[in-house]
């Protein structure tokens, strides 16, 4: 799957910013960290304990973050060095967060029934755009192309 021209949701060295960054926020364990991802990104990206735990491991290595046994969970925190490496580049993790804002919003319409209609919906769109392109300049053919896109909307809504 595609992600706004990406081939995964997560590039390299951000699935490391982005549980630094839900850390910030306060301690967790492995299970809530694996949460907080797929929810903010609208289930899109599901993190495995395969994908996590290493990575936390990884993190408690370098010193970012630290962990503690709270109610029979290891539960992570931020260290100062952690707090440090967020700051060393907020653009990033700001990025990554209005991304998996936009995929929230769209991963709350996908399930498996919606996927038989993608290729309908990505076909349509495919040749709107080159419609759009081949009539522009051509006032007539375009606000006979807003008409169609309104009655069309206006269906979809009704069914």
């Amino acid at each position: 799957m595609q992600f706004g021209g990406r081939s995964r949701f997560f590039e390299s060295g951000e699935v490391r910013l982005a549980i630094l960054s839900l850390l910030r926020e306060g301690p967790k364990h492995g299970y809530q960290l694996m949460k907080e991802l797929a929810e903010r990104s609208g289930g899109i990206y599901k993190a495995s304990a395969g994908s996590i735990y290493p990575t936390l491991q990884q993190l408690e290595d370098e010193e970012l973050i630290a962990s503690d046994v709270v109610s029979g969970r290891r539960t992570y925190h931020l260290t100062p060095a952690g707090i440090e490496e967020l700051e060393r580049d907020p653009d990033a993790v700001r990025r990554i967060w209005e991304r998996a804002e936009k995929w929230e919003e769209f991963g709350q319409y996908m399930s498996p029934e919606v996927i038989p209609m993608m290729k309908p919906m990505v076909e349509l769109g495919r040749v709107a755009w080159k419609t759009a392109a081949r009539i522009r300049g051509n006032h007539d053919k375009e606000d006979r192309m807003r008409t169609i896109f309104d009655t069309a909307r206006r269906d979809l809504e009704q069914l």
